[in-house]
C-alpha cells in the first residue's frame, strides 16, 4: 500500500506539468484548454480564469473524453492539450493522470493550481465586491 503523498508523486513523475504563465500563453495560442475542476463555491469565493471550461471533478472524464457521449464540443480527439486546474495544484495532478488514461495524452495540470495563476498575476476574473 502507498498513501496520497506517494502516489501523488508518481503521478507528477508521468505529467509534463506546466506554470502559470506557459498555460497562459499556450492558451491565447490556442494551443490548451484550460479547465477549472473547482467546486462552485471556491469558483464564487476567490474568481475565475476567463476562458477556462468549468467542469467539476465528478464530470471531468466523462466531459473530456473525446468518445464519450456526454462530451464537451471542446473534446475534439485524444490530441488536445488539456491543462487542468484546481484550487492548489494537488487534485489536479490526480485528474490529469485520469485523463491520461482515457488517451488524452497532452494532459497535464497547472503548477500551484487556481492560486499559482493569480498569485503569477495572470488575468482572473474576481467576484463582485472584491479587490485584488
Amino acid at each position: 500500500m502507498t498513501g496520497i503523498d506517494e502516489r501523488l508523486e508518481r503521478v507528477r513523475a508521468g505529467l509534463d506539468r506546466i506554470a502559470p504563465q506557459e498555460a497562459y500563453e499556450a492558451y491565447e495560442a490556442g494551443d490548451a484548454l484550460l479547465v477549472d475542476t473547482r467546486y462552485a463555491a471556491q469558483r464564487e469565493r476567490d474568481g475565475l480564469i476567463p476562458g477556462a471550461l468549468l467542469v467539476e471533478r465528478n464530470e471531468l472524464e466523462w466531459r473530456l473524453d473525446p468518445l464519450g457521449s456526454h462530451r464537451l464540443p471542446e473534446a475534439v480527439d485524444h490530441d488536445v492539450r488539456v491543462v487542468v486546474f484546481c484550487n492548489e495544484g494537488f487534485a489536479s495532478s490526480l485528474a490529469a493522470e485520469s485523463l491520461q488514461r482515457l488517451g488524452l495524452h497532452r494532459a497535464t495540470d497547472l503548477i500551484g493550481g487556481y492560486q499559482g495563476w493569480r498569485a503569477a498575476g495572470l488575468p482572473v476574473r474576481l467576484p463582485q465586491g472584491t479587490a485584488d
